[in-house]
């Protein structure tokens, strides 16, 4: 006879924790059906006794101390949402070891800890469910492990930060500069105070960690991700990107290749036809391809209260058909192998290069020859009016083993004709 009432204690009541309550209360009757059992929040963790909430809780739920809901045995189950990881981590390893179940939106936590800690949910005969610590609302988790599990995934591709992708929208269509972009953004809450995380492309990388992970059945860390923001990125570049049928994007792209997985994140030119040059503002997106499925695109609210809570309630639909069925219960993960990391310089690519140079003649010439000397081949090249004889000149290449445009790099560098090298981005070829 399985529990009729699953009892879960929730760790933060913040963005995502107002949420998961919300969603609770409007969906409590669909969400109930569909676990089998009624879910009830018997316990909140919070900092603040006294804040007023978004939504509506019995006062009495809260607490300030952990040990009432990570020592009570009557709570099956513990959503962890208070982001960090050191107390994040201690919570959770608390929690498995007292034999609960456990759901997290801490990405940062996962990518970093989360095979120790499904190591030791595996030794408590108990799992952790994830689903929230990737793309908001946006069912990733579940689709690699198991809808997608029929293939060989190839490749994964995806716009997996809100921030910088609505930043660089509005530099795209309202031709904003990327210091008005950023303030917008934090002004609708869609970027931090300190958005640094953001911008430099480390939210992105830890988000691709797990991911990553998961496609290619492989232990991933941190420190295996190249990582580049979207910092330098200028009004100029988004311009002539569009000139040259391209929008700028924050790409997280993972690929297993004969030499091993290639894994980074950095701003990249992607063809004004491909879908995900059609992603704006705050959403996000994930295009796959796997070797049964073909390419396939999980698209949608990337973070926000509702659809990150759409995501931990969905765990706990199945946390409770879990201890009443066990309809699944099984850590793949753990079983995921170390695989070769790919160093940039061995990955292929086309780039994007605007520079300013003097307007004299064999500017063109030099550069041409210097990028064909390394196996180089020019694709496009623009060359906007001179300005007080300094021509400023784009060009994009055709796709090349990264160390082979960096050597031809390096010697443009020191002609004397190049007065600066403005910027240098990766393109997805058509």
């Amino acid at each position: 006879m399985g529990k009729k009432t699953i009892k879960a204690g929730l760790l933060g009541m913040g963005t995502v924790g107002s949420g998961v309550l919300k969603i609770l209360e409007i969906n409590g009757e669909q969400v109930n059906r569909r676990a089998g059992a009624s879910i009830e929040i018997k316990k909140i963790l919070v900092r603040d006794l006294q804040r007023e909430r978004p939504v509506k809780v019995d006062r009495q739920l809260l607490t300030t101390d952990p040990k009432e809901i990570l020592d009570d045995p009557e709570i099956d189950v513990i959503v962890e949402m208070i982001g960090g990881v050191e107390d994040s981590r201690k919570f959770i390893e608390e929690a498995l070891q007292h034999k609960k179940f456990v759901i997290t939106a801490n990405k940062d936590l996962m990518a970093t800890a989360g095979v120790e800690l499904l190591l030791l949910a595996q030794e408590q005969g108990r799992n952790i469910y994830y689903e929230a610590s990737v793309g908001g609302g946006i069912p990733l988790i579940r689709p690699l492990k198991h809808s997608l599990g029929a293939n060989k995934i190839i490749r994964l591709m995806g716009i997996i930060n809100g921030t910088t992708n609505y930043i660089l929208t509005k530099m795209s269509l309202e031709n904003m500069a990327f210091e008005t972009a950023l303030a917008e953004a934090q002004a609708r809450g869609f970027a931090e105070q300190d958005p640094a995380s953001d911008l430099e492309g480390k939210d992105a990388a830890y988000k691709l960690c797990i991911l990553a992970g998961l496609a290619f059945s492989s232990r991933v860390r941190f420190e295996d991700i190249y990582v580049q923001g979207i910092n330098n990125i200028s009004k100029r570049d988004v311009f002539y990107a569009r000139e040259l049928g391209f929008a700028i994007k924050l790409l997280a792209i993972g690929e297993e290749t004969d030499k091993g997985l290639a894994l980074r994140v950095h701003p990249t030119l992607i063809p004004l036809n491909h879908p995900l040059a059609a992603v704006y503002y705050e959403n996000n997106a994930l295009f796959v391809v796997g070797n049964a499925v073909g390419e396939v695109m999980f698209y949608g609210l990337g973070a926000g209260s509702m659809p990150t809570g759409s995501s931990v309630v969905a765990d706990l639909i199945d946390v409770a058909r879990n201890i009443n069925h066990q309809v699944e219960n099984g850590i793949m993960e753990i079983d995921f192998q170390t695989k070769n990391i790919v160093s940039m310089g061995e990955l292929l690519s086309a780039f994007y290069l605007r520079l300013q140079a003097i307007d004299e003649p064999g500017v063109f010439a030099s550069l041409a020859t210097t990028f064909g000397a390394e196996n180089v081949s020019l694709d496009m090249i623009l060359q906007k009016r001179s300005v007080e004889g300094t021509a400023e000149i784009v060009l994009v290449t055709h796709a090349v083993e990264e160390k082979y445009f960096n050597l031809a790099l390096g010697k443009i560098q020191k002609f004397p004709a190049i007065k600066k090298i403005n910027s240098v981005l990766r393109v997805i070829e058509r």
